[in-house]
């Protein structure tokens, strides 16, 4: 008998929508040759629009004060120009070296490399994960996913792995665990406790567009500090509530046994234990001498006129602050769990942190050429004029302009996952253009972050969906349905979408009442 033909299976909207992402999103070249083809574009442009005598007029804000401001025409520069092209080429290596974020990420993975090495991070997180009690362990583990990102990308793996361990030992579903884990640590990038190399890389960014139209404001990397405190307390609940409410119900929650032995494997050893004290005692005693150095008036920290914001040595030498921080606490972790024996082991292991950062390093260059590029054409002045006025025929700005570019961020970020790559694209043309409709280059920042972290994990191009799959395979039982890329995104969903309206109406809440989103950091000029 011939075999019957096999029915192609129709597939639905959602699932031809994701498939339609993969397919855009691996059509992207590599962030290295995108800013190579945007460079080429900007050049090109330059030599059209000056041709063209494109320019604009705009007020321009006096360098002197009481001064009123003044009448500014800017046109476009050719860039293929013989002067343009010479001055290119005679300063590129000062280009490069003088981009903003290359020494503000490589001063903070050199500290948080060696927090991370010594086995800090992980010994932190496992003892704050495995010491909850059964009733708290979602939210506990959830609070300790959306601070991951101090380990940068590793706590998007570590966190959905220790998920599933802990809720297999304790009687629960462990895919819950994984996705717990997941969605915290990727879904919730843009909140923390802590600074991570990810505000620095940022902030770095962010200086370096607002210098393009001389936009006014802090762009230090605590400059989103209160809001990922905020957002922190905040994504902790919104995710136990969609765990218990949604992911619970859907996979079950009281199928499996409890194994002691998933506990045992990754107990919190003696000796992580003692470096974890002395970690302990080496914050406090830093804690101690930095607010010596800054609370009494007169203190070294101090501006002349006794404040701290919003300019002071306190904020301008926060880098430098942060990494002895991350130094003295990673080195007083290593020595306790002797993971540090000599004193060579440091800078070993501190170069061992730099190799994370070596991607960017690569990208970094052909980044600061563009970023040089499209702010020497004058190209980000006319994009930044002509869409403000744009947005005030509109009648567009405030809250809707908030929510629509978040919106427009979180659909980009399908498609392109990295999020340094976007911002360094994005950040010339907004910072300066959102600054003329009162913006601070802060807001715009945060809300290019939520937009930036709440669809990293429904986007189906992101680097951990096949270890979370692998993770839910290795859990899977004969009765729990096949597991691929659907599965992850349709289980991390309900959690992009509650982030996403909770990250929104936070920062809204920021706006309308004026809170600060970081020290110094207003949320207008």
């Amino acid at each position: 008998m011939a075999k019957a033909p096999d029915i192609p299976v129709k597939k639905g909207a959602f699932e031809r929508f994701i498939r339609g992402i993969e397919v855009v999103g691996n059509k992207l070249p590599h962030p290295f040759w995108l800013f190579v083809i945007l460079s080429a574009i900007v050049i090109g442009l330059s030599y059209y629009l000056s041709q063209k005598g494109v320019s604009v007029k705009y007020l321009a804000a006096s360098s002197k004060a009481g001064e009123a401001p003044k009448e500014v025409t800017v046109a476009v520069l050719n860039l293929m120009s013989f002067k343009s092209m010479r001055t290119f080429l005679a300063d590129f290596v000062k280009t490069y070296v003088g981009f903003a974020p290359l020494g503000l990420i490589m001063t903070m993975t050199l500290g948080i490399g060696l927090v991370e090495q010594t086995g800090f991070i992980s010994a932190l997180m496992r003892r704050t994960i495995l010491g909850a009690p059964s009733y708290l362990v979602t939210a506990t583990l959830a609070l300790v996913g959306i601070n991951a990102n101090l380990a940068s990308d590793a706590g998007i793996i570590f966190t959905p792995v220790i998920g599933g361990a802990v809720f297999k030992a304790l009687g629960r579903n462990p895919w819950v665990g994984i996705i717990v884990g997941y969605a915290a640590a990727s879904g919730g990038f843009t909140a923390n406790l802590f600074v991570a190399g990810t505000d620095a890389l940022l902030a770095g960014i962010t200086e370096s567009a607002a210098k393009g139209m001389h936009v006014a404001g802090a762009t230090h990397p605590l400059i989103n500090w209160y809001f990922m405190i905020a957002a922190t307390f905040l994504l902790t609940f919104l995710t136990t509530w969609v765990t218990e409410r949604f992911t619970v119900k859907v996979l079950g929650d009281d199928v499996s046994v409890k194994d002691e032995s998933f506990l045992k494997e990754h107990a919190v050893t003696p000796a992580e234990k003692r470096g974890l004290r002395c970690a302990m005692v080496a914050l406090v005693l830093t804690i101690g001498l930095l607010l010596y150095l800054t609370v009494p008036q007169g203190a070294f920290f101090r501006a002349d006129n006794g404040t701290l914001v919003p300019s002071s040595p306190l904020l301008s030498s926060i880098v430098a602050i942060l990494f002895v921080i991350f130094f003295v606490v990673g080195t007083a972790y290593g020595i306790g769990a002797g993971t540090i024996k000599t004193a060579s082991d440091i800078p070993k292991l501190m170069q061992k942190g730099m190799a994370g950062a070596v991607s960017f390093l690569v990208v970094a260059l052909p980044a600061a050429c563009f970023v040089y590029l499209f702010n020497i054409s004058n190209l980000t002045t006319i994009l930044s004029v002509k869409g403000a006025e744009g947005l005030e025929a509109l009648h567009l700005g405030g809250i809707p302009l908030l929510v629509l570019f978040i919106l427009l961020c979180s659909f980009i970020n399908l498609f392109m996952i990295s999020g340094s790559a976007k911002w360094l694209i994005l950040a010339p043309i907004f910072v300066p253009m959102f600054s003329l409709v009162g913006f601070s280059p802060a807001l715009t920042q945060v809300a290019y972050r939520i937009g930036d972290s709440t669809t990293n994990i429904i986007s189906p191009l992101s680097y951990y969906v096949p270890v979370v799959i692998g993770l839910l395979e290795q859990y899977k039982k004969e009765s729990d349905p096949p597991v691929g890329i659907g599965t992850v995104i349709s289980l991390s969903m309900p959690y992009s979408m509650a982030f996403l309206a909770g990250f929104t109406v936070l920062l809204i809440a920021f706006y309308l009442f004026g809170i600060p989103l970081g020290p110094g950091t207003p949320v207008g000029m």
